[in-house]
């Protein structure tokens, strides 16, 4: 008989220092996020990728790009104005942008790419083309990873995060994403599993008890565009906050984000955010809390203190510069939590 995993402390993770192997069978995903924490560098092969993709730009357009995050809590408009799907394209460069679909977080792929495939095309666009990525082969070979680097807007569409990220992690394709984002400014777009990835400390699974439970929620590793956010979806529609709860009392320094269903949190690296489409975002701040988590047992209730909650409905716009937040009057604690959610993650490859 086997000898059951020992998930490592928080202090063991913080002080790894090594890459350890990543299990690609499914686990509590604590070694994965000690393996993320680890430097890395980029291949030879994805350097030169990224130097010929950008050589095909426009040097103004070299100059110019942000890469930017279009985070979506799932079930958005495809069918009528498509608000949120028309903000990610003209973040993506316009009707002109070449746009990529990537629907391996999906076990219907098909459907994702013919679902797009027909939004995008009655926005205007005209170079459209999935991404099919079936096993962790087709996520090293360079078709896959030449039209992730040729994207000017890359979305992810939704199904299970942890299908997805068991099939890149370490890949070039993995490579290729950070490349995309962090050197040619390409637009990341994310819907309901394809949100989650979005995270560095990915929310993999957990019920969504009515009040939150210790380790109620597990954590693995994302593709880490945002450093320092937990970020679940359908969030009000699915009631997730005992859920996200319990995840930050796992990881309290971390922020928490719940995106509802029809609504996007865009991130403009350093910039600002803002909330496009019908609900709102939810940002718990728990990095002044006082918890019980290391005095419950696993599922007990737990007690949170001093959380901050700030609310951001659609329509509005919270700049990182600290002139306008002066004018705007901005708390100060809401400032705090905005330049956190503008800061990128490291590139990682």
């Amino acid at each position: 008989m086997g000898v059951a995993p020992v998930r490592p402390s928080r202090t063991e993770l913080a002080r790894a220092g090594t890459k350890p192997v990543r299990r690609l069978g499914r686990s509590n995903g604590w070694s994965h996020l000690a393996a993320y924490n680890s430097p890395a560098m980029l291949s030879r092969r994805a350097l030169l990728s990224v130097a010929a993709a950008s050589a095909a730009l426009p040097v103004t357009a070299q100059a110019r790009r942000i890469g930017r995050l279009v985070i979506i809590g799932g079930a958005e408009d495809r069918l009528h104005d498509k608000v949120i799907l028309r903000r990610f394209l003209e973040l993506s460069g316009g009707p002109s942008a070449r746009i990529r679909l990537i629907s391996a977080a999906s076990g219907t792929p098909e459907w994702a790419w013919d679902t797009y495939g027909k939004a995008f095309a009655d926005l205007g666009v005209a170079d459209f083309a999935p991404i099919p990525i079936d096993d962790r082969d087709a996520a090293n070979s360079a078709a896959v990873t030449d039209r992730i680097l040729e994207a000017d807007g890359l979305f992810i569409s939704g199904g299970d995060q942890r299908r997805l990220m068991d099939l890149i992690w370490e890949t070039e394709a993995f490579k290729a994403l950070h490349i995309a984002f962090h050197l040619r400014g390409c637009c990341m777009g994310g819907t309901s599993a394809g949100a989650a990835v979005m995270s560095r400390h990915m929310l993999a699974q957990g019920e969504a008890t009515r009040l939150p439970e210790k380790e109620v929620a597990d954590l693995d590793i994302g593709l880490g565009f945002v450093a320092r956010a937990i970020i679940d979806q359908h969030f009000s529609e699915r009631g997730r906050l005992g859920r996200l709860l319990s995840a930050m009392a796992q990881w309290p320094t971390m922020l928490g984000v719940g995106i509802d269903e029809n609504t996007a949190l865009v991130i403009e690296r350093g910039t600002a955010v803002e909330v496009v489409g019908q609900g709102a975002v939810t940002v718990v701040d728990g990095r002044a809390m006082r918890t019980n988590a290391d005095l419950v047992d696993t599922r007990g209730r737990l007690e949170m203190l001093g959380l901050r909650v700030h609310l951001l409905p659609a329509g509005q716009r919270y700049s990182a510069n600290p002139l306008v937040q002066r004018a705007q009057s901005m708390p100060a604690e809401l400032r705090e939590a905005i330049d956190l959610l503008v800061a990128p993650g490291p590139i990682r490859g």
